[in-house]
């Protein structure tokens, strides 16, 4: 017979309700947003969101263990966190690249649970991967003719809008997107997620592998899109910079919320700073 005060959790560690309640005294304001009750509290009407999700890639293997994330209308959320604290994955659940081996994912109240990819773009959601996210041997005006195959009749529309934010690209709408530098490679990928008119952008490290210069133009433009009306959810290694731009911000360790508060909060939080900003932040 098992002890009511006492539970096991998914990683095989014991823990108390005594013990929990004790902790969850001592628990900072972001720390107490992303436990699961601070969630279900801050998370109604939401746009997007996740609740409890369990995913991973190989059998047996959890990479998300009970994430909870969610997206208001006109938001701009960062997700930063360590090396494999399940970023990116959290990311391609949602967008259902992945298996979801428990929890839900929802959109303006509707189960998208592991929904497959062109009914989310049909339902307003837009994915920019990491690599390999444009069509090197098409040009550029293919490449956001692709973005569109679900409407190609609005191609002019959206190709305008998208050219209002990116006008490098209007200008080489006939060059080939293998010719172009990582920069602006991003920007052809951005761009052509936008054709289809959606509510919410998932970014995944957009701002990966770039120049400095490149680095800025990427996050400004961020903020442009954001500013149009798109809501954004962004993977980011280059923490900083991401909670510099963000509405909110999630920290995640170990394939759960650790943290999550304003960028501006967490930017400032000790212990974001101490363990996931390095002591250079404490300094500025």
């Amino acid at each position: 017979m098992s002890d009511p005060l006492f539970e096991v959790d998914e990683t095989g560690e014991d823990l108390t309700r005594a013990d929990e309640a004790a902790s969850s005294a001592e628990l900072s304001p972001a720390e107490k947003a992303a436990t699961r009750e601070g969630h279900v509290g801050l998370a109604e009407g939401a746009l997007m969101r996740a609740d409890e999700l369990v995913a991973g890639y190989l059998p047996g293997v959890n990479i998300l263990r009970g994430c909870d994330f969610y997206l208001q209308d006109g938001e701009l959320v960062g997700i930063i966190g360590p090396n494999g604290a399940g970023k990116s994955t959290l990311l391609k659940a949602l967008f259902g690249l992945i298996p979801v081996r428990s929890g839900t994912v929802t959109l303006r109240g509707e189960n998208i649970t592991s929904a497959p990819a062109h009914r989310l773009v049909s339902l307003g959601v837009g994915y920019v991967p990491q690599n390999n996210n444009v069509f090197p041997s098409l040009t550029i005006e293919e490449n956001m003719q692709m973005g569109v195959y679900l409407r190609p009749k609005t191609f002019e529309n959206r190709f305008d809008y998208v050219v209002d934010l990116f006008p490098l690209l209007g200008e080489r709408r006939k060059g080939k997107a293998g010719s172009l530098s990582g920069g602006e490679r991003q920007m052809v990928a951005m761009g052509r997620a936008l054709m289809m008119d959606p509510s919410v952008l998932l970014l995944d490290e957009p701002s990966a592998g770039l120049s400095p210069a490149y680095q800025d133009e990427v996050f400004i433009r961020c903020r442009r899109i954001n500013a149009t009306g798109v809501s954004i959810i962004m993977v980011e290694q280059n923490a900083r910079r991401c909670l510099q731009i963000c509405d909110r911000g999630y920290v995640l360790d170990q394939g759960r919320n650790a943290y999550t508060d304003t960028g501006e909060s967490l930017m400032h939080d000790p212990k974001v700073i101490e363990l996931y900003l390095g002591t250079l932040a404490k300094a500025q």
